[in-house]
């Protein structure tokens, strides 16, 4: 098979296309962001596998397949270190191009970009799939601006097995570039709900059988760490949200949530990050309910 031209001009027509993605309402628009570096491209490629998505021409500009992958742009050094890339990408008949470093220095954010940039279409699901009779756990984030946060906030949840994350209307694009790169390749592998509003979420989860509790350490909070002590089981089915890094829950959030639970703090410390709080409330849950 012969091998594609490499792309040596950043102002090639595709590459433009594809930086005109480091914008939110183009990403809007397309329904496509860009994924960064070998661990997320890895997993966006194994996602798109599992779609079973091999019948792709080369032509196509939109892929109405959620996570799956429009395109691949790798440089020549970056495909001998990973060729299973190129590979999946052949394999999947995924439109791909070797280009320089100067090119994907245009697609990158990072200081030192690490050689393989994807197209992806958005995974977006509703919020009545995520949220059903066998839900356990949902991370709920409201009024999160910061990205690396919410991104943080989305791996971990991955990792305590939560069943979904909902990023409300009000909160930071989970499609910024540095939101995901915060993933560390969790977002393809965790349902993500976004846009939608605090009460609309509360309701459902609620109506579903699931506890809703705030993070927010105000005088009524259960203690974390004594749960019981207050009547509070952490073994419950649960959505657990999270609120603003500056100003947490407002008393208009904490109205839609059941209870709010605070996290001890021992030491001398005024408070935790929001990612800390949020690792430490949803590891306690995953605990329980796993006892």
């Amino acid at each position: 098979m012969k091998l594609p031209d490499v792309i040596t001009s950043p102002q090639s027509k595709r590459i433009r296309a594809a930086v005109k993605l480091l914008r939110r309402n183009h990403r809007k628009q397309t329904g496509q962001f860009l994924v960064e570096g070998p661990q997320a491209v890895r997993e966006a490629l194994d996602r798109h596998g599992e779609l079973g998505l091999e019948a792709r021409t080369a032509v196509l500009d939109w892929v109405g397949e959620n996570g799956a992958v429009v395109e691949l742009f790798i440089t020549e050094e970056a495909a001998e270190r990973h060729p299973e890339f190129v590979d999946a990408a052949k394999e999947h008949r995924i439109r791909w191009n070797f280009v320089t470093e100067e090119v994907l220095t245009e697609l990158s954010t990072t200081v030192n970009s690490q050689g393989v940039v994807a197209v992806c279409a958005q995974l977006d699901v509703e919020l009545t799939s995520v949220i059903g009779k066998d839900t356990q756990l949902i991370v709920v984030l409201s009024q999160v601006r910061d990205p690396g946060n919410a991104g943080t906030i989305i791996r971990l949840a991955d990792a305590a097995g939560a069943d979904a994350v909902v990023l409300t209307s009000s909160s930071v694009d989970v499609y910024n570039d540095k939101t995901v790169r915060s993933t560390a390749g969790s977002l393809f592998h965790i349902p993500v709900v976004t846009g939608v509003g605090l009460a609309e979420v509360t309701e459902l989860a609620r109506a579903r059988g699931l506890q809703v509790l705030a993070a927010d350490a105000n005088p009524d909070a259960h203690d974390l760490h004594h749960p019981w002590d207050s009547g509070l089981d952490l073994s419950a089915r649960t959505a657990w949200v999270f609120g603003n890094e500056a100003w947490g829950m407002r008393s208009s959030e904490l109205e839609l949530c059941d209870a709010s639970v605070s996290v001890p703090i021992y030491g001398r410390a005024e408070s935790l990050n929001l990612a800390t709080a949020a690792s430490v409330c949803i590891y306690e849950s995953a605990r329980n309910q796993r006892m």
